[in-house]
């Protein structure tokens, strides 16, 4: 099985149909590392398919989020997209200085997602969740750089 054919299988249990835009999208998540920007997925299918345009990536990745089969991650005013494991929760930190990722385990939000059930009556769905703030890089910069007034 490739890395998308749960994804796959998922857009037609949904009702929707599985054209070939959206599949090249995902075999563009699916075949390469890391998190993606839409101009880096929209050139790796352009190779394969010049007559796609950039509008029709960027619709196939807001169905895919909108899914919950992509992850979308917010850095400043990019984002970046990458496939939702087919059994794994997948967390990331974002530092909104220099736009890093990186990964945040899920049992720091399992307390949290009980927690807002039993208190609230919320039940959240947290496949995929991102926490803006500063990484430890940019934390200690800061505070070594004089702030200004």
């Amino acid at each position: 099985m490739s890395k998308y054919e749960w994804h796959e299988a998922a857009l037609r249990r949904k009702g929707y149909r599985l054209t070939p835009q959206r599949v090249m999208v995902l075999a563009a998540l699916g075949q390469r590392e890391g998190h993606k920007s839409v101009e880096e997925l929209y050139e790796h299918v352009r190779r394969q398919y010049p007559y796609i345009d950039l509008a029709t990536v960027y619709r196939s990745l807001q169905l895919l989020t909108k899914l919950h089969l992509v992850a979308e991650i917010r850095a400043g005013t990019t984002s970046r997209y990458e496939l939702v494991q087919v059994e794994q929760r997948h967390h990331h930190m974002v530092c909104e200085e220099c736009s890093a990722a990186f990964d945040l385990p899920p049992q720091y939000l399992d307390d949290l997602k009980a927690r807002l059930v039993r208190e609230v009556g919320f039940e959240p769905h947290m496949e995929h969740f991102t926490i803006s703030g500063l990484c430890a890089r940019c934390r200690s910069s800061s505070k070594a750089s004089p702030t200004k007034e």
